[in-house]
C-alpha cells in the first residue's frame, strides 16, 4: 500500500463517523451537553471539521472552505478563518449553533472532498516536506496529516459517545 492509499483509507473513515454522530438529531439535540462545560455533539463535529479545513487549507496554501459560501451562517457564526474552536470557552462553545445535522454533514463533505483530492496526489517524498518550523523538531507534512487525522478521529469518537447520551425519544 502506498502512502496516498494509506492516508486516504484513514481519512475516508471520517464521513461515516460524522454522519452517524449527527444524523437525525434536532438543532437542540446537537447543542445539548451532558454536563456544564462539556462539549455537545454539534460543536465536536463542527470543531473537527474546522481543524481539518484550517490545516489542509494551510498545507495547500489556499482559502478555507469555511470562508466560502454561507457555511458560517449555517452555524450562527461569522466566517472568521481563525475560529476553529481551539481554546473555546463554554460561552464560545454555546455560540456554535448548527442549523441542522445536515449542515454539519454538508460542511464535512465539502472539506473531506478537498482533503481527498489532496491526499490522492501525495507521494512518499512529499511527507518529509517541513510545513511548520515553529516546533522543535519542525513539523513535516506526514506528521501534520497524522495529527489532523488523530484529532478528527478523537473528536468523532467523543461525538459518538455524547450522541449516545442524547435523549432521542
Amino acid at each position: 500500500m502506498d502512502v496516498s492509499d494509506l492516508l486516504t483509507e484513514t481519512y475516508d473513515r471520517l464521513p461515516d463517523r460524522v454522519r452517524a454522530a449527527v444524523d437525525g438529531l434536532t438543532p437542540e439535540q446537537l447543542r445539548w451537553a451532558p454536563a456544564e462545560g462539556a462539549n455537545p455533539v454539534g460543536w465536536l463535529v463542527w470543531h473537527l471539521t474546522r481543524v481539518q479545513d484550517h490545516h489542509v487549507a494551510d498545507l495547500l496554501e489556499t482559502g478555507q472552505v469555511w470562508v466560502t459560501g454561507d457555511w458560517a451562517g449555517r452555524f450562527g457564526l461569522t466566517a472568521d478563518p481563525d475560529n476553529t474552536g481551539y481554546g473555546h470557552t463554554p460561552a464560545q462553545v454555546a455560540e456554535v449553533r448548527p442549523e441542522s445535522a445536515q449542515a454539519l454533514i454538508d460542511y464535512y463533505a465539502a472539506v473531506s472532498a478537498r482533503t481527498g483530492s489532496f491526499l490522492a496526489g501525495l507521494r512518499q517524498a512529499d511527507l518529509d516536506r517541513v510545513v511548520d518550523e515553529s516546533w522543535d523538531p519542525p513539523v513535516t507534512l506526514g506528521v501534520r496529516l497524522v495529527s489532523i487525522a488523530d484529532d478528527d478521529l478523537q473528536h468523532a469518537g467523543q461525538a459518538a459517545y455524547v450522541r449516545g447520551l442524547v435523549d432521542t425519544d
